[in-house]
């Protein structure tokens, strides 16, 4: 089965600001999310479900300042020096996205099939107002992420989807494209609605529609 479009991950120096840029950018505040003990991050989410992407939703993602230094590197890459100095001087971006799987182990092994490296499966969670929210992800050691962030870390939920919770945002995701996934990854995902080249090019596009109009984010 193919995997789909969990969620697009958008990082900021602090959640403060995310949470600005997205008012800025995208025309509403983002709802409530939580913090993540395993991995000392917080955010803050906004759904962006649309018939083609059940679900999906975004996240705007910081490093908790509160929270202790996690044992392992963080996820997305947020622990690199130069993405913060990035963060710091030119604001929240759009890094990376989430895929989620009905089965979990084909799709890694698939991957590794096709040379890459997607990370070993880690069991994470974090409670929520309507409780436990609980999924295993495919995380590496060093935190990184494969196609300069193009191919997707993908996670399997157990139970709850969280989107199902989310208000309705005014905000939707329109269409996503991917540049330098090689043709054997893209065989292997599926990634029914998004258009995946081997072309070398921008990581991640995705648009979407909001209260103020189109919005082409890039990686």
């Amino acid at each position: 089965m193919s995997v789909l479009v969990d969620h697009l991950v958008v990082a900021a120096a602090s959640l403060a600001q995310g949470v600005a840029w997205c008012e800025a950018s995208l025309g509403v505040v983002p709802g409530p999310g939580g913090r993540h003990a395993l991995m000392g991050t917080h955010n803050r989410l906004l759904k962006i479900a649309t018939a083609a992407y059940p679900n999906a939703y975004l996240e705007v993602i910081a490093i908790d300042p509160a929270a202790p230094a996690p044992a392992r590197t963080r996820w997305f890459g947020l622990d690199d020096p130069l993405l913060q100095a990035r963060l710091q001087a030119q604001g929240p971006r759009l890094v990376h996205f989430v895929a989620r799987s009905t089965t979990l182990g084909v799709h890694r092994q698939g991957l590794v099939d096709a040379g890459q490296l997607p990370g070993e499966p880690v069991a994470a969670s974090r409670p929520t107002p309507a409780g436990l929210l609980s999924w295993q992800i495919l995380l590496r050691a060093d935190g990184g992420m494969g196609c300069a962030g193009a191919l997707p870390t993908l996670l399997q939920w157990r139970g709850q989807h969280p989107a199902e919770a989310m208000p309705d945002s005014g905000v939707t995701l329109r269409g996503l494209a991917l540049q330098g996934v090689p043709d054997r990854c893209r065989d292997v995902l599926g990634l029914p609605g998004v258009v995946v080249s081997a072309a070398a090019g921008v990581p991640i596009t995705a648009t979407l529609d909001s209260p103020r109009g189109t919005v082409v984010l890039r990686s």
